[in-house]
């Protein structure tokens, strides 16, 4: 899953809340099998499960954008989440080619044990190593890059149109602030713009629904390539670990507008799972 929020300040700057989401549970996934793009496999009855604990969790959120992966799996967990909202229950969502998981080429359906040995022959290791008719690492990246640049211009043409204008600072301390913080869901959200709440707008608050492989990619080309910073409270080891199934990563992008957009990201949490233990608990029943 992917999950974020655009918010507006005043003078130049323009925040964007980002927040992601991977998909929930398949068969493959349960399987350790290899999806892809070429294994189109809906959810499970657990990865529904995941997937209302997910929109349970962010119900608060007024989402003004969704966006999911056109695979079967991302469209099933985007509908599921926005099912449980109490804002944005009929929000329209967006499917993206984009945001589809890392294509496998010949190891889709194979084991991920299959995939090990095959990058071992080559001398590699994974995830560095392409499989025939596979996307490469760099060739994932250019999607991400190009979906995120997508993003920042929706913003600054939506602060530009007025399009959702309306939303005051108070509809984001109340949803997204609310329900990343350490009272509620024992997180820390520590992300405090410069100006007051009082002051700033809601452009748009995001939600995007995606894939592990990807998000992960993503995640890597906010943390390396665009210096985004961490909490003090995130452990090294788990910055770019593969995340669960509704593991939900929550970014802020600060866009300075001038000739050219200048993101400067700030991570609030990354492949966020407390959500997922009434459905562990649940599953002991």
């Amino acid at each position: 899953m992917a999950v974020g929020m655009l918010v507006f300040a005043v003078l130049c700057f323009l925040f964007l809340d980002l927040g992601t989401t991977v998909h929930g549970e398949t068969r493959y996934n349960k399987e350790r099998l290899l999806q892809g793009q070429g294994i189109d496999e809906p959810l499970s009855e657990m990865g529904f499960r995941q997937a209302d604990a997910a929109g349970r969790f962010l119900n608060g959120v007024r989402f003004t954008h969704a966006f999911s992966s056109d695979l079967i799996r991302a469209k099933q967990t985007a509908t599921t989440i926005l099912g449980e909202s109490r804002m944005c229950k009929d929000l329209k969502i967006n499917l993206d080619a984009r945001l589809r998981e890392r294509k496998y080429g010949v190891a889709e359906g194979k084991p991920l044990s299959e995939l090990k040995t095959r990058a071992k022959a080559a001398g590699q290791q994974c995830p560095k190593y392409t499989p025939p008719g596979g996307e490469t690492l760099d060739e994932v990246k250019a999607r991400a890059k190009d979906f995120f640049d997508f993003l920042c211009q929706l913003a600054l043409e939506d602060r530009c149109s007025g399009g959702n204008a309306g939303l005051t600072g108070n509809g984001f301390e109340s949803t997204m602030a609310s329900t990343f913080s350490s009272e509620n869901h024992g997180g820390a959200y520590d992300f405090h713009p410069e100006a007051d709440s009082d002051e700033i707008i809601l452009d748009a608050n995001i939600l995007v629904v995606s894939h592990g492989a990807f998000l992960r990619i993503w995640m890597k080309y906010f943390l390396e390539d665009l210096q985004s910073t961490v909490p003090s409270t995130l452990k090294k080891s788990r910055e770019l670990s593969v995340s669960p199934n509704t593991g939900i990563s929550h970014f802020i992008v600060e866009l300075q507008r001038g000739e050219t957009v200048k993101p400067q990201i700030t991570c609030v949490c990354i492949n966020r799972h407390d959500h997922l233990l009434e459905v562990e608990a649940g599953a002991d029943v």
